[in-house]
């Protein structure tokens, strides 16, 4: 059962949830972890979520199956090639953006939050580090929050729904500093779009270049990839 200090957390197994997470538990909250499989082209990255939700202690680990792969419009969806190699620091939105998916995402997690009677939702986005997309900035978190007053019995019978993003303003050098000094093992999570054949990250999909570069710049070995 929630406590007075509950939250739903979108728990995607990658590094960021994971330690958006971590700083939930570290401030007191009970979880509540929601992984959506929306058709997303490998399953590594839910069983990453399950790993991190039992690491976490979640109250509860609850997997939905959206699959968002049936309106297509996405590389990671569809068998469209992973894009290799590109520029991170592109403005233009890359083919990986999985239309109006935190859209879905954090509205799935108000319904869960409203079902369960708890006012905070828990996401990991951040708009330093972040690819380009669109749904990954404040003013759409901001917007959302908005959205949650007037969509909800809750919202309307006067309660008010936080949409936390406490890496919002961070690099991911930062992410990972934070996520060490609250004990997160990223030997748990996973952040390639594209793995090779025998498992292994890709090292070149944007999300492998962010990850390498922040644990460059963070000054740690990631343990993804110790043998």
């Amino acid at each position: 059962m929630p406590t007075a200090r509950s939250a739903v957390v979108l728990l995607s197994g990658g590094l960021d949830s994971a330690t958006a997470a971590a700083v939930a538990r570290q401030e007191g909250f009970q979880l509540f972890a929601l992984t959506v499989r929306y058709g997303q082209r490998h399953a590594r990255e839910v069983d990453a979520a399950r790993r991190v939700a039992r690491w976490l202690g979640a109250a509860r680990h609850l997997e939905l199956e959206v699959d968002l792969a049936a309106f297509g419009g996405s590389a990671l969806t569809t068998d469209e090639e992973i894009p290799k190699d590109r520029a991170i620091e592109s403005p233009s939105i890359p083919s990986t953006y999985v239309p109006a998916r935190n859209l879905v995402l954090l509205s799935l997690a108000l319904a869960w939050a409203e079902a369960l009677g708890v006012h905070d939702i828990v996401i990991g986005v951040n708009a330093l580090d972040y690819s380009g997309y669109p749904d990954c900035r404040p003013e759409f978190i901001e917007a959302f929050e908005a959205a949650a007053r007037l969509a909800t019995r809750a919202g309307v019978e006067g309660s008010r729904f936080s949409v936390r993003a406490p890496l919002m303003r961070m690099t991911k050098a930062e992410i990972i500093r934070l996520g060490l000094g609250l004990g997160v093992d990223y030997g748990l999570t996973w952040s390639c779009y594209d793995p090779v054949p025998d498992g292994t990250p890709c090292g070149r999909c944007d999300s492998c270049q962010l990850r390498a570069r922040g644990f460059r710049e963070a000054g740690v070995p990631d343990p993804l990839l110790q043998p």
